[in-house]
């Protein structure tokens, strides 16, 4: 860090206040000159005004990837199959219904729903499917269908009066008749018993970003119009970032302030649906293409061109849109990585939590980044720990592979010095465990854990030191 004084770059009292609001270009300022320490204290503050001092939540919910196939083909993917491949699947009722009995059984109240993006499934299949796990598990919320998979739909669903591109594109289509036909199929599957919408897919919407990681998927355009339909027929969403790859810093603020600005959209017309939660984790290389091209040198003599790239971008010296233009102005962009660490997570997440003023939560993500790390994250910015894990298949593909059940979850926010609640997916406490919880049923933790679980073991008493350099470099 260089140590550039922070009163020159905002005034960070008024910000944690809620008096004043972070620009892109201020919260870039504050990644790179912040200390770790300063920017922990900062989100906490924040997020104590925000949620109180004293509660920090968690869902039990079930993550049911229904098909593994996939028309897209993200270079950061290791779980996507091609239909016909031996491993390839779409999930029955039977097994379905195991799965979510598994969940309701524990007290879960929602399941994430989501897949691949299957060319040859039709809008009947997701009605069907949505109007009978409605009917066998009428307690449980279903949280489903994530904007790349709406994008989809538009492209393959056959709807009366609305054109289909095909297994091709929904871009295809003029913009008003995209967004035509996507409120059309999103208040069919509302009907049906959709309830809202996971930010899954959200990588970094900026689209000389997107276009190199994911471009056969939803453009940043297209996935903030499927929220905003979203919030228009009255659902709630989640927002996400995947970030650690070959995006520079710049990028992740620009993907923040897009969101940001649509949260703001929503609430001047008075939408009924908002954007609830904010939810980063850094991108997880095992297994991938994208997690195969040569990692950036921070020794070297050599800027990062990813950061080359997004400044440019942010200056308005080169159009995101424009193609050529950005491979000309940095040839190196997008063959490069910089993975991201736990420093980087963690003062990510910070900023992310003094940024959002109008977003309600900050979740922790500690199923990329360890149970250690997520417990730390509530001393940056984080007031939930997400979700019980049942069961993730995306990201133990690449290489990632914790569990928790609830009494883990439960003790590690109360060691964090927070006292655990179970809440719903509007972030409503279902029960508030101040004397009494799971964790404190326990008598023996060694005994406890599954064995199932890939766990990285915390120290005795549950508690993370604050052991992390500032030595590297940004």
């Amino acid at each position: 860090m260089t140590g550039k004084p922070i009163h020159d770059i905002c005034d960070i009292d008024a910000v944690v206040a809620g008096r004043a609001r972070l620009t892109v270009e201020q919260a870039i300022e504050l990644y790179r000159h912040a200390s770790i320490h300063d920017l922990g204290e900062w989100a906490t503050t924040a997020a104590d005004r925000m949620h109180g001092n004293k509660v920090r939540t968690y869902v039990i919910d079930r993550n049911v990837n229904y098909t593994n196939v996939c028309s897209a083909k993200c270079t950061f993917c290791a779980f996507r199959r091609d239909d016909g491949d031996d491993d390839a699947y779409v999930l029955s009722k039977n097994e379905l219904r195991t799965k979510i009995g598994e969940l309701a059984d524990i007290g879960g109240t929602q399941v994430l729903l989501q897949g691949g993006m299957h060319p040859d499934l039709p809008i009947a299949f997701y009605e069907d499917l949505l109007g009978w796990l409605s009917d066998e598990f009428p307690q449980v919320h279903l949280h489903a269908f994530s904007p790349p998979e709406f994008v989809e739909f538009v492209a393959v669903f056959d709807i009366d009066g609305f054109p289909t591109p095909g297994a091709t594109r929904a871009g295809e289509l003029p913009r008003d008749v995209f967004v035509a036909k996507l409120e059309a199929i999103m208040k069919r599957l509302r009907d049906a018993g959709l309830k809202s919408l996971p930010g899954g897919g959200g990588e970094i919407l900026v689209e000389h970003v997107r276009r190199r990681i994911g471009s056969t998927k939803a453009t940043g355009t297209e996935w903030l119009d499927v929220m905003r339909v979203a919030h228009q027929l009255g659902m709630f969403t989640s927002s996400t970032m995947m970030f650690g790859h070959i995006e520079g810093v710049a990028d992740r603020f620009m993907h923040m302030g897009m969101i940001r600005d649509a949260q703001d959209e929503a609430m001047k017309n008075l939408w009924p649906g908002r954007y609830v939660s904010f939810i980063s984790w850094p991108f997880q290389p095992d297994h991938t293409p994208l997690g195969r091209v040569p990692q950036w040198d921070p020794e070297s003599n050599e800027p990062f061109a990813g950061d080359a790239l997004a400044d440019a971008v942010l200056h308005g010296e080169v159009d995101p849109f424009d193609k050529a233009a950005c491979g000309l102005a940095h040839k190196q962009a997008g063959k490069q990585l910089r993975l991201a660490g736990a420093t980087d997570y963690l003062r990510t997440q910070a900023l992310s939590r003094l940024f959002f003023d109008n977003i309600h939560s900050i979740g922790a993500s500690w199923v990329t980044m360890g149970p250690k790390i997520g417990q730390l994250g509530l001393k940056f910015g984080a007031n939930d720990m997400g979700s019980v894990m049942m069961e993730e298949n995306v990201v133990s593909a690449a290489g990632t592979t914790y569990c928790l059940n609830e009494a883990e979850i439960c003790r590690l926010i109360r060691a964090a010095g927070y006292t655990p609640a179970q809440r719903d997916n509007t972030y409503d406490f279902i029960a508030v465990h101040e004397t009494t919880g799971p964790d404190l049923d326990v008598a023996d933790w060694s005994a406890h854990r599954p064995a199932s679980s890939a766990f990285a073991e915390p120290d005795h008493d549950g508690k993370v030191e604050l052991t992390i350099s500032e030595s590297v470099e940004y």
